[in-house]
């Protein structure tokens, strides 16, 4: 069997942020709106800072209005909370996010759980979450959303396939299980105490890994033809030099899957992307217009 197709998540995402500022050029056009999003950053962990800036940045190549608040790793839960009812109150705020992960001081579900429901553009909030499980319109969280968009670019009709995700996390396991299930397949969600984890695997047309182990899934998991989409990004440490790796065993798994996101350059772009995406949704609901067309 040749080797798997790969899915190019920096190409495909290129083209949703491409999309997007579209979009919102004839949002401006037509309503005279600008979506606007505000990132709160409590601390100063240095992979939330590049990631924070990225989105930042993505944000205005979009054509959006993008505010940052950094606060000191020492702020208090109260003053976190105070920002956030601050951005619900204004107007010009169309997306909230809170970067994770905060402090311990500061309760990070009750501050997730505070952001106004219609401008959760992470998707987190419990109402955000109820109304995905229950198949009513609602924001869904971004990586998993990009995983969904991929397949669906790359797989097409989704209906009846057998889909596998390895990973219960509330993140991106769970609201991934449920993205498919709304898709109608036939889904499994597994973890660390499900037995039998490579012959579930095999069974499986779909595989979304989730679990943050590095290069767990072999190639003698995969069933010949399926596709794989790895969400895992991990620092490992190989011939002395540090790399970057999935939850996928990479080299393994090309050569029976029949399409597969790589570590890097895969699931991760897709993120922002869908980021800016769930800012327009968000806009576009919050003044009661329709989000204007892709194309």
């Amino acid at each position: 069997m040749s080797d798997a197709t790969i899915i190019d998540g920096k190409e495909f995402a290129a083209t949703l942020r491409a999309t997007v500022g579209r979009q919102v050029t004839r949002l401006k056009e037509a309503h005279g709106i600008t979506p606007g999003l505000s990132v709160v950053l409590v601390g100063e962990d240095p992979a939330s800072q590049v990631y924070v800036r990225n989105k930042g940045k993505s944000t205005v190549e979009a054509g959006m209005n993008s505010r940052q608040f950094d606060m000191p790793a020492t702020a208090s839960h109260a003053e976190v909370l105070a920002k956030v009812e601050e951005l619900n109150a204004d107007p010009a705020v169309h997306g909230i996010l809170v970067q994770l992960p905060l402090p311990d001081q500061v309760n990070e579900t009750v501050i997730i759980n505070a952001i106004d429901p219609n401008k959760d553009v992470d998707g987190f909030h419990v109402i955000s979450t109820g109304r995905l499980w229950t198949g009513q319109d609602s924001m869904v969280p971004c990586t998993p959303l990009g995983c969904l968009l991929m397949l669906r670019h790359y797989v097409g009709d989704l209906a009846g396939k057998s889909a596998i995700v390895l990973g219960r996390s509330n993140i991106v396991g769970k609201p991934m299980a449920s993205l498919l299930i709304k898709e109608s397949c036939t889904v499994t969600v597994a973890h660390s105490k499900t037995q039998d984890l490579p012959g579930e695997c095999r069974r499986a047309d779909i595989v979304i890994a989730a679990v943050g182990r590095p290069e767990m899934v072999r190639g003698d998991w995969i069933k010949p033809g399926a596709t794989v989409i790895d969400v895992g990004i991990n620092r490992i440490e190989r011939d002395g030099k540090n790399k970057l790796v999935g939850d996928v065993a990479f080299d393994e798994v090309k050569e029976v899957a029949g399409a597969i996101t790589p570590v890097p350059g895969g699931v991760g772009p897709m993120t922002i992307a869908c980021l800016l995406r769930n800012t327009l949704h968000a806009t576009c609901h919050q003044h009661g217009v329709e989000v204007p067309a892709e194309d």
